[in-house]
């Protein structure tokens, strides 16, 4: 998908920040890229939906497993969740890698175009970090 590191931001023109404020420069955009798309993909679900997909991410086990045993019963035998696994370096029999799990199929379920919707936010984000990149090494400096 994307990768928020040293080259994101050579590629953004910033890779000249010093090395003590990259992390905590990446972070900074992560968050607000999370919030972002957060904001936009909640547009249009119920609270319901809302409320299922917040215990989901905060991997509450009684509604992740009804979840998982409903939808996707079979997931530890999906590529997707065997390259999730690996990317993020967890054991697959992890109540965290089902919960990460269950958490990307649903969006995948309930709003099909969240892939787009990250796309164009972190594009958008871009854009505006790069129209402003004088003023951030500027400050910087």
């Amino acid at each position: 998908m994307y990768q928020l590191d040293d080259k994101f931001l050579d590629d953004l023109g910033l890779g000249g920040l010093p090395e003590e404020q990259k992390q905590p420069f990446l972070q900074h955009i992560y968050n607000e890229l999370e919030l972002r798309v957060g904001t936009r993909l909640s547009d249009g679900l119920t609270d319901e939906q809302l409320d299922e997909f917040e215990a989901i991410i905060d991997h509450k086990d009684e509604v992740v497993n009804p979840w998982v045993q409903q939808h996707i019963p079979d997931y530890a035998q999906h590529e997707a969740f065997a390259r999730l696994v690996e990317e993020l370096k967890i054991p697959a029999d992890s109540p965290h890698a089902k919960a990460e799990y269950a958490a990307t199929r649903w969006l995948e379920l309930n709003r099909p175009n969240y892939r787009q919707v990250v796309n164009e936010t972190l594009e958008e984000l871009k854009r505006e970090i790069v129209s402003n990149r004088d003023t951030i090494l500027g400050a910087q400096a």
